[in-house]
């Protein structure tokens, strides 16, 4: 299983550290079956994020061919509506440091990321995960439409907005779709995932390295519907 990590301008540093360590560590624990890189829609570069201007070097360019799941996460910044940026923190051209999350994300959209991300939601081969704010980039994009996904608590009524069903849970498969909540349900995806493809054994060790108790009941479109409570 090849698991690439998209970095874009503004992401949000924990979104891929956390997944990134737990997946590489379920390599190491199953014997190389799980192989991990970051990648931009640009090729190799340095990628600053969203927090005090951190930066992650992205080793090789996002290929949708080459990947057997594309984990896309989130931006960090303030949280605002889309759009909303006061004048004083608009710069004669620059990036301005703690911008908003939405005018990361919508900025994410203006790159070949969105292209590239609809040709791993078309192949039914790869897996598309996301973290945080990582499912409103797919969202804004139109490649949620009809799909059941969480994102952060704040960002529930945009998802819904675009069509998607949003789902308030830790994390939600659905299918070649599976989201995580709030930032550190990064963890809890990587463990996830790692369960889901490698079996629980494996799934475990990891949670036991790094001392980590999986919180929340993984959503799917199963059983029968709940009554009211």
């Amino acid at each position: 299983m090849h698991i690439q990590i998209v970095l874009f301008d503004g992401f949000d540093p924990l979104d891929v550290v956390a997944p990134y360590e737990v997946l590489y560590a379920g390599g190491t624990a199953s014997g190389g079956a799980v192989t991990v890189e970051l990648v931009s829609a640009e090729g190799p570069r340095e990628v600053t994020s969203g927090t005090g201007g951190l930066a992650l070097r992205a080793t090789s360019p996002l290929d949708p061919e080459r990947a057997d799941v594309l984990l896309v996460p989130g931006a960090s910044g303030r949280a605002g509506e889309p759009g909303e940026l006061p004048e004083e923190e608009v710069g004669a051209g620059g990036r301005k440091q703690d911008e908003f999350v939405p005018v990361l994300l919508g900025r994410a959209l203006t790159t070949g990321l969105p292209a590239l991300l609809g040709r791993a939601m078309d192949d039914p081969d790869v897996t598309v995960a996301t973290v945080c704010g990582g499912s409103l980039v797919l969202a804004m994009a139109g490649l949620l439409e009809g799909r059941h996904a969480t994102t952060h608590h704040l960002g529930l009524d945009l998802l819904d907005a675009t069509g998607a069903h949003a789902v308030r849970a830790r994390v939600v498969d659905d299918g070649d779709l599976i989201t995580g909540a709030g930032v550190t349900s990064g963890l809890d995806l990587g463990l996830y995932l790692l369960e889901r493809e490698l079996g629980p054994r494996v799934a475990h060790a990891v949670e036991e390295l790094f001392a980590h108790e999986r919180r929340g009941t993984v959503w799917r479109a199963r059983g029968p519907v709940p009554a009211a409570l």
